[in-house]
């Protein structure tokens, strides 16, 4: 029997390996992508060998790497490359826009990411993107991804015109005339997305690695994907060129079911690098386009309920097609009415009978009628929820949802009720920053300090778990990652402070001092 050595030891540090049998040590020895024991100092450092590297952390913690329960690589890898139009003002985006122009041949598309019309006050005008960039198609994607602005270079490319109609589950905007004024919502997007001319899949793997490097940085050694096939692939090419350093499950989309099915692709199929996830399904639209669907009106936009897209039995006919191919679910919930349905659909699919190896998810659960968090118990679901849209929706939210608000954004009520969270960033859409996920959780204020329906916020250590065992658990690895244990796989992060001991506003300004992942070292400065 052979005798496993351990490659690396990491000693003198505070481990918490949020294990309940040993919650802190002071070492950790890794051999072989895995851990092979946690303990004091002496007695780990005794296995070690002459080819031992051991390392000592001078007093630093050592975490669980950190996992985003809901990314879109592809398009937060795109998003490094493309026109920042998280702007103060519609002026400044459209500089930026006309910069971009002057840098590229005429006809070249231009495509950016980040606005919002609740920062700038309205929406940007199709006569203003026209006067920007006269010569070059333009796309700009909502901070939300569930709208975009785009020019009419851009318009006439996708065969859009006044007369076209609205496309299904989607919305043309046009001004008092009836004339298209440049903004899509919803699956209108897609029609203007088909014709920009794709990257190569050589062109997004390397994108892909730029973004690992990002995500590392961050403190972040796993993923949730939601983006499409283009982004499976290129994940799959990393690997097998050995440079795939990230944990990978990725989702799949809903116009993927069908070859799925047929290929006999199922949740949880794949090994410790790359797995099937469960099935992305849309119930409503976003908050910030006002299409997230609701039980009564907006707040002061009488009439507007947003949109659902998908009804409980929708949801339900799905499912179980889904499900007998062994595939699971995670629902696109934001508006109260559509997690009703979401809500509703998943506790009828779990007692219709045995659930697929992936438990059930609904993604961001921003808002809850009062009477369903019951539910939410009854449905045994992960809820994959992202702390980091609180700051930034705080505002909008009091806006259109008024008083409801209390019931938004609800981590501690469905904690209180034994929901496992799963928390991510959803970037591109924020930032995958995931101490800023932990701040936002913990102090759950804006950004000038003043706390928003406090009696929601996490403490840290279950915000902490919220990223590491959550969506371990979700992904179907809550054995082998999200903890540190002999047999548990070799992701950490090394720190020089504790956000368990340290005040919450320090927590925001953390950084990793380094990032191992599979026993490997991604990045270290010490």
């Amino acid at each position: 029997m052979r005798v496993l050595r351990p490659e690396t030891i990491l000693y003198n540090a505070r481990v918490r390996t949020l294990d309940p049998e040993m919650e802190i040590a002071s070492a950790v020895a890794v051999s072989d992508g895995l851990v092979l024991a946690c303990g004091e100092d002496l007695p780990v450092l005794a296995l070690a060998s002459a080819g031992t590297e051991k390392v000592n952390l001078g007093g630093r913690t050592v975490l669980p790497g950190l996992i985003d329960a809901h990314i879109h690589l592809e398009l937060y890898a795109q998003a490094l490359e493309r026109v920042d139009c998280e702007t103060a003002s519609i002026e400044e985006c459209l500089r930026r826009v006309a910069h971009r122009a002057g840098a590229l041949p005429p006809g070249s598309w231009i495509l950016g990411h980040g606005w919002n019309q609740n920062v700038w006050g309205r929406y940007g005008e199709l006569h203003e993107l026209d006067a920007a960039t006269p010569h070059h198609p333009v796309f700009l994607a909502a901070k939300s991804l569930h709208a975009a602005w785009a020019n009419s270079r851009a318009l006439a490319l996708a065969h859009l015109q006044d007369e076209s109609p609205d496309p299904p589950g989607g919305s043309l905007s046009r001004d008092p005339s009836g004339k298209l004024n440049g903004l899509l919502f919803e699956a209108a997007t897609q029609v203007v997305r088909d014709c920009i001319p794709q990257p190569t899949l050589d062109t997004l793997v390397e994108s892909l690695s730029v973004a690992q490097h990002q995500l590392w940085a961050v403190g972040i050694t796993g993923v949730h994907d939601f983006d499409g096939p283009r982004c499976m692939a290129a994940v799959q090419l990393l690997r097998e060129s050995g440079r795939l350093g990230l944990r990978v499950l990725k989702h799949l989309q809903a116009g993927s079911l069908r070859p799925a099915l047929e290929l006999g692709l199922r949740s949880g199929f794949g090994d410790d690098w790359l797995r099937i996830g469960n099935l992305k399904l849309f119930a409503d639209g976003a908050l910030g386009t006002r299409t997230a669907a609701m039980i009564e009106d907006y707040a002061q936009d009488p009439g507007n309920r947003g949109m659902l897209l998908l009804d409980t039995e929708a949801i339900i006919e799905t499912g179980l097609s889904a499900r007998a191919g062994g595939i699971g679910l995670a629902i696109h919930a934001i508006g109260d009415l559509a997690n009703h349905h979401a809500l509703e659909a998943v506790l009828r699919l779990q007692r219709a009978g045995p659930p697929p190896a992936l438990p059930y998810r609904i993604e961001h659960l921003q808002l809850l009628h009062p009477q369903d968090f019951v539910l939410a118990a009854e449905a045994g679901l992960i809820a994959s929820m992202q702390p980091i849209h609180a700051p930034s929706d705080m505002e909008m939210a009091e806006r259109h949802w008024g008083s409801r608000t209390a019931h938004a954004y609800a981590w501690k009520a469905f904690d209180s009720l034994r929901v496992p969270l799963a928390f991510g960033s959803d970037a591109p859409v924020e930032s995958p920053n995931p101490f800023w996920g932990l701040h936002a959780a913990v102090a759950r204020s804006d950004g000038r300090g003043v706390p928003w329906h406090s009696e929601q916020a996490l403490d840290m250590s279950t915000a902490l778990r919220a990223y590491t065992l959550g969506p371990a658990l979700a992904a179907g690895m809550g054995r082998r990652q999200g903890r540190l244990r002999p047999g548990c796989l070799a992701d950490l992060i090394v720190l020089d402070s504790d956000p368990l001991t340290e005040p919450v506003e320090a927590v925001r300004e953390m950084l990793p001092a380094g990032v191992m992942v599979g026993g490997v070292w991604r990045t270290r400065q010490f």
